[in-house]
């Protein structure tokens, strides 16, 4: 088994000859897209449920949008990676990118000819993030390609980095977009995004794949199924696999219970503006962990970070469920938040590193099928019902149980390994 100083020492002398990110052309087209892409769909995360109360004054469609971002992943999940394994991945996306421009830019077009409706507003939120799910269904595998395995946890950390900051860049957008313009019409910063997003992937140029022999190219049921061994077949993959999806569980309860927390847990009320922090906090500690992954890979296996990781993520949830002092829990906030991206980001690393290139779509948009899809809303509604039923720190305390259970997974595993020896266990 390789020692951690001759990993440092292989990893050092790979990055004394690579070139920085930066001077390669294709991840730099690449990062502006999802960039620009990132800073519109901020927007519209805040625009649409918006739009949506004011067409249907409906709390179940506000919701129902709100979701949109998950609820493709459950449905097409498993048929999006199969294509983006058997199309050329950039052409995809560009495609994806053109449609879902086409989608936003109606809302406006309609909202200018009064014949915007309640229903259209829905189907363009579930039509443009089931386009977003090809497109990450490509970007799954054009990143190793773009970057070469050897940069794949830097890169991440600078895309997911970046997407952090857009994120909280584009929600504050949003509220001033809103009171300029009338919200229908603020869809369109994210149709022109999309328009954007489309050109830079168009100019990241490919990378030839070697000579290798045509292969008989299997039907599509068996090509969903081959991406599904694989991932099964894979014991570490397989574990992180359900470690990320007890994450995003613990994710979607913080997220979906915060305003009630804020109020019944910290006494922050209506309007006050201290709520815009604790959201704030979650999502600037995600800048902190893209920061933080490349360092600590440099030093671990993807397998001993989540060792690390997840514990101390289960400690910051009980500071921050078992505290009544709103600054506390901004900061545990906000450090919970670096450990919790640390921990998402590893495992799709990790993922891209180990997994060939024709299984990328397949194996990682299942991945984010059953953590994203799965676990985001299952973590809300179980939050949600629990703190109906028994009260709000009970219901923030589900994030914190299953944090602390995936910590207890990945140390099970781990103490196993070490009484059996060396296996497949370890990355």
């Amino acid at each position: 088994m390789t020692s951690s100083a001759e990993k440092q020492t292989v990893a050092d002398s790979e990055n004394s000859t690579r070139p920085p990110l930066g001077k390669l052309r294709g991840f730099r087209f690449f990062f502006l897209s999802r960039t620009i892409s990132g800073l519109g769909s901020a927007v519209t995360t805040v625009v649409l449920p918006v739009l949506t109360y004011q067409q249907t004054h409906s709390p179940l469609l506000v919701s129902l949008v709100a979701a949109a971002g998950t609820i493709p992943y459950l449905l097409f999940g498993l048929v999006a990676g199969a294509v983006a394994d058997r199309v050329d991945r950039r052409r995809l996306m560009v495609a994806a990118d053109v449609l879902g421009a086409a989608a936003l830019a109606s809302i406006p077009l309609a909202a200018a000819l009064d014949s915007l409706t309640g229903a259209q507003v829905i189907v363009v939120a579930l039509l443009s993030s089931s386009l977003a799910l090809f497109f990450d269904a490509g970007v799954y595998g054009l990143v190793p390609e773009v970057v070469g395995k050897e940069n794949i946890a830097q890169a991440n950390g600078l895309i997911y980095g970046a997407e952090s900051i857009v994120r909280i860049t584009g929600t504050a957008l949003a509220g001033g977009l809103m009171v300029l313009l009338d919200p229908a019409d603020a869809v369109m910063v994210d149709a022109v995004s999309f328009l954007a997003s489309a050109l830079f992937i168009r100019a990241v140029a490919r990378r030839p794949h070697g000579d290798a022999p045509a292969a008989r190219r299997p039907g599509f049921k068996e090509s969903v199924a081959e991406g599904l061994r694989f991932l099964w077949g894979h014991p570490v993959l397989r574990t992180m696999t359900v470690v990320g999806t007890l994450q995003s569980f613990a994710g979607g309860a913080i997220v979906g219970q915060m305003v009630v927390f804020a109020d019944r847990g910290l006494g922050i009320h209506g309007t006050d503006a201290r709520i815009g922090f604790l959201y704030t906090a979650w999502s600037a500690g995600g800048i902190g962990g893209s920061l933080l992954l490349p360092r600590l890979r440099r030093r671990l296996d993807a397998f001993r970070i989540l060792l690390v990781a997840l514990p101390i993520g289960a400690v910051l949830g009980l500071v921050v469920v078992l505290g009544n002092d709103w600054r506390v829990a901004v900061v545990a906030l906000a450090v919970w938040g670096s450990a919790y991206l640390v921990v998402l980001v590893n495992t799709m690393t990790y993922s891209q590193e180990v997994t060939p290139a024709e299984l990328q779509g397949r194996v990682n948009t299942t991945r984010r099928m059953l953590s994203s899809g799965l676990g985001v809303p299952l973590g809300a509604l179980v939050a949600s019902t629990v703190t109906v039923r028994f009260g709000i720190h009970a219901g923030m305390s589900t994030a914190v149980a299953s944090v602390a259970l995936a910590a207890a997974l990945v140390w099970s595993v781990h103490v196993r390994q070490l009484v059996r020896g060396p296996s497949q266990v370890r990355a």
